[in-house]
């Protein structure tokens, strides 16, 4: 089958490699010129591990090709994947100026019977309007159907999120279309991924509904993690107990900085002025929109302590930039915001990251960026871990305490162990510990 993604960011080009390794053939249409000369040549334009190995195989066997002609693609193919971005509003809601562009192009350049799958995370009632859409732009004789086919891909393992899936949701309102997006996923019957088939609406809601609820369990892990510290109780040993029981599941209950990203603090704000505006106020949802908010700036209050109650002049040094470990994506994240509470304090603020530091640099040019955790912590009056990338938990801790001014150790993703650190003689702090 022949499929034409439209969009190369981080949905459009796993799914598009994705589809291809599914063995369909197809073309991944952007409108960025750059990014597409970049992936023609084999460059990834983020960090995703083994998405490159993926793109790499497919174009080599000649099932997956690189545009910027997307007439070109819509006319060639028979499924067209709308996956472009849907940044948030002012207020909140959804931006769907990339969307409306998208199917306006698709519609002129279509001929004959076409597909339009909308693979954009979209308010529920989106499939309806790019209905009308698309039958406002279609010239004389050609016919589509619009499907929901949202994505569940985490990023840092989006590619195996997209090969061996928790299930595939597809609303569709034919048995022709349900019965062309089987075909599409066929090899994923042969894994037994469960699939469930619903109405356009209702898929549009399970996106939504599915990252508020993951959002939820973090948030409510959080404020448990803030009141062990106010009880002496240890967060770590109450999330364990509560993730044994099958009804809770242990996913998910890891006390830290707050969320980030581009899913979740986007979705859960989407999904608030969703149901404003139907009347029909989500107050748990709003309340983890809060929480997340506040988690941040107590970061900040803990560190501030932990040197003493002023930052002013102070040289924090920074292990993490990306929201969460193996993606070089700082959209949304706490290391960003923690960062900028440190700079209004003033501080001073050496960092390091494996991936992200060339993005973050765009959006903090003050910091001093360093080669590795030993340079960010020589000369450093506290050392704060954000992220939890792997080379972080096996530090050379007396090291790293040679190298600090004062043996400060605030650890927001709790990796090492209060006692160990204490024997160590560092001044340590967690999360709800």
């Amino acid at each position: 089958m022949k499929i034409c993604v439209v969009g190369t960011g981080y949905v459009g080009l796993v799914t598009g490699a994705g589809l291809a390794e599914f063995g369909m053939e197809v073309v991944c249409v952007d409108k960025d010129q750059r990014k597409i000369s970049l992936l023609q040549r084999g460059i990834m334009p983020f960090y995703e591990p083994g998405l490159d190995d993926l793109v790499e195989k497919n174009c080599r066997d000649g099932r997956l090709r690189f545009s910027t002609d997307l007439p070109e693609g819509v006319r060639w193919a028979e499924v067209i994947f709308v996956a472009v971005g849907t940044p948030p509003n002012s207020d909140g809601s959804p931006d769907l100026s990339q969307v409306e562009g998208a199917l306006r192009e698709i519609a002129r350049s279509m001929d004959g019977k076409k597909i339009v799958v909308l693979k954009s995370t979209v308010p529920v009632g989106t499939a309806r309007w790019a209905e009308g859409v698309l039958r406002e732009e279609a010239p004389a004789g050609a016919t589509f159907e619009v499907v929901s086919n949202p994505e569940f891909l985490r990023e840092g393992a989006a590619v195996e999120d997209f090969l061996r899936p928790d299930r595939v949701v597809i609303g569709a309102r034919s048995q022709e279309a349900i019965e062309v997006m089987k075909e599409i996923y066929s090899a994923l019957y042969l894994i037994e991924t469960p699939f469930v088939i619903t109405t356009p609406e209702t898929a549009e809601l399970i996106k939504y509904a599915s990252n508020a609820f993951l959002a939820t369990k973090i948030s409510f892990i959080n404020e448990m993690a803030n009141l062990c510290e106010a009880l002496g109780v240890d967060v770590h040993h109450v999330a364990k107990a509560m993730g044994l029981d099958g009804r809770i599941g242990r996913k998910f209950l890891h006390p830290g900085p707050g969320f980030g990203g581009s899913c979740f603090p986007k979705d859960t704000k989407a999904l608030v002025h969703m149901a404003q505006r139907h009347g029909c106020p989500l107050e748990i949802v709003e309340a983890v929109v809060r929480v997340n908010e506040r988690q941040r700036a107590r970061m900040v209050d803990k560190i501030r302590r932990m040197v003493g109650g002023d930052l002013k002049g102070r040289t924090i040094g920074v292990l993490g930039l990306s929201f969460k470990p193996n993606t070089d994506d700082i959209r949304e994240a706490p290391a960003i915001e923690i960062i900028k509470g440190l700079l209004r304090e003033g501080a001073k603020v050496k960092a390091y990251d494996p991936a992200a530091m060339e993005n973050a640099k765009r959006v903090l040019p003050q910091v001093t960026y360093c080669s590795g955790p030993y340079e960010v912590a020589s000369g450093s009056d506290a050392l704060v871990i954000v992220t939890e990338w792997n080379q972080f938990r096996r530090l050379d801790l007396e090291r790293i305490k040679g190298l600090l001014k004062e043996p400060v150790f605030i650890d927001l993703r709790n990796i090492y162990e209060p006692d160990h650190m204490a024997r160590l003689g560092f001044r340590y702090c967690g999360v709800g510990r």
